[in-house]
């Protein structure tokens, strides 16, 4: 039976990789800060382990408990919000954090295969669009910062040390478990509120502002597909489509047989600065290798967000 470890499991796209790995045939291990947090379900088909990314020896002992086949890591501080309130801890957590596992892996399990989780937000300031692996980083905030520096740490491992660790460099990916501070969420709850008669509106920022938006489910199935491979590298994960704000409250509330500009509401207060390039991936590197794309289409994945908002 294959042993998989992975870091942040009690997050959105830890939990899908959870179920996915499972259904496979692994045994899971978990790296958590608050174990309770997995949904019990999981919690009670997974080993989780305390750990923090900070903490060298603690991640050594995960690593040498875990004795894994793979490590998926996920874990970090996702938030731009996070980086502005405390930079030199999310530049801890999700740059150093990522040096320490690396570190932690060569020496207690050295044959694991590793994907590691990157972001497109270390394009966010690119001069070219779409984006693909080719696509030179242009990060716009501290999180894109910290997750940059994640990522050429993780490439110096690989190309100077001859780690197997993959980079899924992962557009923005959605789901009914997505916290509820991004817009997604926002929108999808709201609808799902106003449906039930339990506000009437809901207050949003730019309504152009547009996303590469696509389901956490099926980018899981992404990363799991980069450890099947003999050699490790990097691959942008997206849909290759962008949708805009406006387009995601249509989605939403016509889900729920309402009309959405009956309900949206905008305040400048809310509107971020202008986004000098539209973040649009370019999967194919993806779908020729891996023979991954995504499959669920913008409007059923908004969909199903409403339907578990209106159904908890």
């Amino acid at each position: 039976m294959p042993r998989a470890l992975i870091t942040g499991i009690t997050g959105q796209d830890g939990s899908y990789l959870t179920e996915f790995l499972l259904d496979k045939g692994y045994e899971v291990f978990g790296l958590a800060r608050d174990p309770s947090r997995l949904e019990e379900g999981l919690r009670s088909r997974t080993e989780v382990l305390t750990a923090e990314m900070t903490e060298e020896g603690s991640l050594r002992a995960a690593v040498a408990t875990a004795a894994p086949d793979e490590i998926y890591h996920l874990a970090a501080r996702s938030v731009p919000a996070d980086g502005r309130a405390d930079p030199v801890g999310t530049i801890d957590v999700n740059a150093t954090g990522t040096v320490r596992l690396l570190e932690a892996v060569r020496a207690e399990s050295p044959t694991a295969r590793i994907c590691y989780a990157s972001s497109s937000e270390v394009f966010a300031r690119a001069d070219t669009s779409p984006q693909d692996e080719s696509t030179e980083f242009a990060p716009r905030n501290l999180y894109g910062l910290s997750k940059m520096l994640g990522h050429l740490s993780v490439r110096h491992y690989r190309e100077e040390l001859g780690v197997h660790v993959a980079t899924a460099v992962l557009f923005n990916h959605e789901s009914p478990r997505r916290p509820a501070n991004f817009v997604t969420r926002k929108v999808t709850m709201a609808a799902a509120e106003i449906s039930l008669g339990r506000r009437k509106t809901v207050a949003l920022g730019d309504l152009d502002a547009r996303r590469d938006w696509g389901f956490a489910g099926d980018y899981v199935e992404a990363m799991w597909l980069m450890l099947q491979q003999d050699d490790p590298d990097e691959y942008v994960i997206g849909t290759g489509t962008t949708h805009s704000v406006a387009d995601l409250c249509a989605g939403a509330f016509d889900a729920v047989g309402l009309d959405w500009r009956d309900h949206v509401t905008t305040d400048p207060d809310l509107v971020r600065e202008p986004e000098p390039t539209v973040l649009v991936s370019n999967p194919a590197k993806a779908l020729k290798v891996l023979g991954w794309s995504a499959r669920t289409p913008f409007d059923e994945l908004i969909a199903q967000m409403v339907r578990a908002d209106v159904h908890p």
